[in-house]
């Protein structure tokens, strides 16, 4: 049987020996960005979002004081099995908790069919960002 899984929210405080290594794992090793462009100075400010099996932390994702929802990041094993969806819904419950109108995000051009599912609709052209094509998505709340 496997582990439940759960969607803690707390700080980079709370959240970054768990969450971090996630983000490595995905955009540095698999997607090969630049590790001085992982880290950056909205973490701190951010709401973070941990995925968790059991006690094993598997996912991550986060929330700007302006409503950009980015780092979503799943690792490789569990890809597939609901758990970008988990954390995904987990970010939008909480910006209309905050009371954010609309929330955008970058996505990968690879996910643009994964955000829609949730209501998130492209805007502008394709461009890139970390090496990687992206599209800007956003939602109302």
């Amino acid at each position: 049987m496997s582990a439940a899984l759960t969607v803690r929210l707390g700080s980079w405080d709370e959240l970054s020996a768990q969450a971090s290594p996630i983000r490595f794992t995905v955009f540095v090793d698999e997607q090969k960005v630049p590790v001085e462009l992982e880290l950056d100075e909205f973490d701190p400010l951010s709401c973070h979002a941990l995925a968790l099996a059991g006690d094993e932390a598997i996912g991550t994702g986060r929330l700007l004081p302006d409503g950009h929802i980015g780092r979503m990041a799943v690792l490789a094993g569990w890809r597939g099995r609901g758990v970008g969806a988990l954390l995904l819904q987990a970010l939008i419950d909480e910006a209309k908790r905050r009371g954010m109108a609309r929330v955008v995000l970058n996505a990968q051009t690879h996910a643009l069919g994964f955000y829609a599912r949730f209501g998130f609709v492209p805007e502008g052209e394709e461009y890139e960002e970390a090496g990687l094509p992206h599209r800007t998505m956003s939602r109302s709340l």
